[in-house]
């Protein structure tokens, strides 16, 4: 029986980092929208009625996956063999989130989220994307947010405690 191997966590940011951008900001990046129809491969909910928090990966050959909201895209991404279908982190051109306070498209690895904030999305405590430290601080601030962290700072136990309400 052939046995398959998961890549390793540190694998996996390796090849998130990929996306990552020098300088201190997300920048803002073009990613096709979600249709009418389009559904979150971790949640299954219908992704475009939450377009304040649309998380979207982009694979090389053209074909898009969205989401509703980062907490499930980064579900998805630190557990492809899972979710993504028999696809690589390899194959992925762009990763986007929606930054909170101007609802653009933002790449996801240079983001700065804030979790524990009495801001819900769609699927309850999230990862609230920013496009600069500045604007999570004030995020953090005005919400109430426990604390800030980077893509590289997320995983599976993050997710989980923010699925289960805690925000260690």
């Amino acid at each position: 029986m052939k046995r398959t191997t998961r890549p390793s966590r540190r694998a996996m940011l390796a090849g998130l980092a990929a996306f990552a951008c020098t300088g201190a900001e997300a920048t803002p990046v073009k990613l096709p929208a979600p249709g009418p129809r389009d559904t979150c491969p971790v949640c299954g909910m219908f992704v475009a009625p939450y377009r304040y928090w649309i998380a979207t990966v982009l694979f090389k050959d053209g074909q898009s996956v969205h989401f509703d909201g980062a907490k499930d895209l980064y579900k998805y991404l630190t557990d492809m063999a899972r979710w993504a279908g028999g696809r690589k982190a390899p194959e992925i051109a762009t990763i986007g989130v929606t930054s909170y306070y101007d609802t653009a498209m933002i790449d996801a690895a240079n983001a700065v989220y804030v979790i524990g904030s009495d801001v819900l999305g769609p699927m309850g405590h999230e990862l609230v994307p920013h496009e600069t430290t500045e604007d999570a601080e004030e995020f953090l601030r005005d919400h109430k947010g426990k604390r800030m962290v980077k893509a590289s700072d997320i995983t599976a136990t993050l997710l989980a405690a923010l699925d289960d309400g805690r925000f260690e």
